[in-house]
């Protein structure tokens, strides 16, 4: 069989018995027909061992950005994380390919690049409080960014998450429920200052459009739109750190177990669907339980 029709199979398989989101299929479609392109193969047979080794060559060589490409900014490589996208695609199809008994590459032989430790560049508080405070103003942007800011905070959800937050939620309680990653739907929990935010907000519109949060075009809010919004309000608060909505899931999580909470609690209200995730977050409480000891143990030893 021809690979672009497996391939076209493989993605109805994942979104349709695999129950994955609509995104999560574009992006495994984008990444294997890069690879497809790359590599001219026709047929499953064609995808051979030194045929993966020189996409990932050449995934390694590739710029970070369209702008690196042009030659606007100082060039940098995709990041090892982004290659493995790629490989994890095609260990995937390969393995969809193997369940149907048809012959190409075993996918155990395709491995991973090799990922440094993650880094989180958090904000302190005082800086999270001058970020919260940024938005200041009685108008519709204003109210709608301040409600943005104060709901990532409050819930730790993923922009993409916020994004798609209908306007017809209870706002008068204190939990919501949100549908994220693989269409799986979990309670988060919203701050009496992030309700009221948001009330705020919807009291002064004047439309009936579905989405929580809109453009300035009344069209549901994207997620570089709320990068945008993030971003801007921190440069407003003199905050010289690169701040992502990102950003505040991760003070979300580190704000938990800082204060106590347990491991399985915060990736239950995070979403993960594996712990290994969450635990990045244990290097930064560390630390502060580190101070805690340098501080407090054994003060009246000589």
């Amino acid at each position: 069989m021809e690979l672009a029709k497996l391939k076209t199979e493989f993605l109805e398989h994942i979104e349709i018995e695999k129950g994955r989101s609509v995104n999560t299929v574009e992006n495994y479609a984008h990444y294997l027909e890069r690879f497809l392109a790359f590599s001219k193969a026709k047929k499953p047979t064609d995808i051979t061992d030194e045929m993966v080794r020189k996409f990932r060559m050449w995934l390694n060589r590739q710029p970070a950005s369209a702008k690196a490409m042009a030659g606007q900014i100082t060039r940098s490589n995709l990041k090892s994380k982004t290659q493995n996208y790629y490989l994890i695609a095609l260990r995937m199809f390969l393995k969809y390919l193997t369940r149907r008994n048809i012959k190409s590459l075993p996918p155990e032989q395709i491995e991973l690049a090799r990922v440094g430790e993650r880094q989180l560049d958090l904000i302190s508080q005082e800086e999270l409080e001058r970020l919260l405070a940024a938005p200041e103003g009685d108008n519709l942007k204003t109210l709608r960014d301040k409600a943005i800011l104060e709901l990532l905070f409050s819930t730790g959800l993923r922009v993409s998450e916020l994004c798609s937050l209908p306007r017809d939620l209870n706002w008068r309680s204190p939990e919501i429920s949100v549908r994220g990653k693989g269409g799986k739907v979990r309670l988060v929990f919203v701050s009496d200052t992030a309700r009221e935010a948001v009330k705020k907000y919807l009291a002064a519109r004047k439309d009936m459009e579905e989405p929580l949060f809109l453009s300035n075009k009344n069209t549901a809010l994207t997620r570089r739109s709320v990068e945008r919004i993030v971003k801007f309000y921190a440069i407003k608060a003199g905050i010289s750190k690169n701040v992502v909505p990102h950003s505040l899931r991760h003070l979300f999580a580190t704000d938990l177990l800082r204060n106590g909470a347990d491991l399985r609690s915060v990736q239950a209200l995070l979403g993960h669907a594996n712990i290994m995730t969450t635990q990045i977050y244990t290097h930064v409480t560390d630390k502060h339980l580190r101070e805690i000891h340098q501080n407090f143990h054994a003060k009246n030893r000589k």
